[in-house]
């Protein structure tokens, strides 16, 4: 055995175990997890997250395959393209724009899939197409589809699954409408944040399929992991969130930047100045806290920015996207928030009224809030279907 393959097998066990600890390789994706190693769908130039440096940094298996190789074995979010495909060289781009996800979040969503052998699989977001294979390898060659928008990544893709010899059909084209031609599918896996659910994918997937996705609002970047369930009338499909994610945004649905001059414009005389007592922690907690899920469920159409913090304060924006409504909330230590509001909405007011709804519900976490998807639209709920609301 030469050293680098019994780094691969060492980094490997590793992190076997550690999924294993923590509860998100069960069972019946141990074995798929132990034949398909996700180093053989990463490229020889690629950005892992370091967790220390809070960075992504580029890391080249010619230059240096230990680290490589440790990366690979991480529990950690790869990105593998930049800027659409538009990026060059080897310091990170503008935005990422495809990536290979932590393995955590990979088996917590296969997890929710609940795929059986022979099972009809449809994947939307090929990426690396390290989740392609393993889902081939739990339903059985040919029976995973895998649709990606970008051309170049679909062509790395299909050639790494031809390499390793996964029965896997890659289609290069738009997710959003689904795969026709494969349907109906028993199961269907989506790799990319969602803001509002393609009814083609419901179409396309039998009476008591899933569908698991990463859906989330307009309110921030944050997602929950939808398990919808289609109905046996193929009109509807619904189920619970089982918890937080984030994830690259469905590039049909990606939200076009907020340009803060368009908003705060004019005088004091047209902005409103109160006081709030919400303080900063109790608002936005941490980065995957449920109460800025359940603002973002009850705030249609809002956008929200933290800035950062300086001299004690930090201000959090709110941006009404139907219109110029913005609001202001800064918060300082110690001492009560001075609120700003302008425009047709008052969206402080709105977030404010969220929030406190939140609280009388019992500060619920994302798994009691659900989803219901139809071919007029989609509505959130909390703990049942009949507690719903459009969103």
């Amino acid at each position: 055995m030469t050293a680098h393959t019994h780094r691969e097998r060492t980094g490997h066990a590793d992190l076997t175990r550690a999924l294993t600890a923590g509860g998100v390789l069960t069972p019946d994706w141990a074995s798929a997890f132990a034949a398909v190693p996700r180093a053989a769908f990463l490229p020889e130039v690629m950005w892992p997250f370091d967790m220390a440096a809070g960075t992504s940094v580029a890391v080249s298996r010619a230059d240096d395959p230990d680290a490589w190789q440790a990366y690979a074995d991480a529990d950690v979010p790869v990105v593998t393209q930049w800027d659409d495909g538009a990026h060059s060289g080897r310091e990170p781009g503008r935005v990422s724009t495809s990536s290979a996800s932590m393995p955590s979040v990979v088996f917590r969503m296969l997890a929710d899939l609940d795929v059986r052998p022979g099972d009809r699989v449809l994947e939307v977001g090929t990426g690396t197409g390290w989740n392609a294979a393993l889902l081939a390898h739990r339903a059985g060659a040919g029976n995973v589809v895998s649709v990606e928008v970008d051309g170049a990544v679909a062509a790395r893709a299909r050639g790494a699954l031809e390499r390793f010899g996964a029965g896997v059909r890659v289609v290069h084209g738009d997710g959003y409408e689904g795969h026709r031609e494969g349907a109906p599918y028993d199961r269907v896996i989506v790799t990319a944040g969602v803001r509002r659910v393609p009814f083609a994918w419901v179409r396309q997937t039998r009476p008591g399929g899933l569908v698991v996705l990463p859906w989330g609002t307009d309110y921030g970047n944050g997602d929950g992991v939808a398990r919808l369930t289609v109905a046996r009338d193929g009109r509807s499909a619904a189920g619970f969130f089982t918890g937080p994610v984030e994830f690259m945004k469905l590039r049909a649905q990606r939200l076009a930047p907020v340009v803060h001059g368009d908003y705060v414009t004019g005088g004091p005389e047209e902005r409103e100045l109160s006081t709030t007592e919400l303080t900063e922690d109790a608002l936005l907690g941490e980065r995957f806290a449920p109460q800025r899920f359940a603002v973002g469920l009850r705030v249609p159409r809002c956008h929200h920015v933290v800035a950062e913090r300086r001299d004690g304060s930090r201000p959090v924006w709110f941006y009404g996207l139907d219109d110029r409504s913005w609001a202001c909330a800064l918060f300082r230590d110690g001492a009560s928030a001075r609120v700003w509001q302008s425009g047709p909405r008052r969206l402080w007011d709105e977030v404010e009224a969220a929030y406190r709804w939140w609280g009388g519900e019992g500060g619920p976490g994302h798994e009691r809030f659900g989803l219901t998807v139809t071919a007029d639209g989609q509505a959130a709920w909390l703990d049942a279907p009949d507690r719903s609301w459009p969103v």
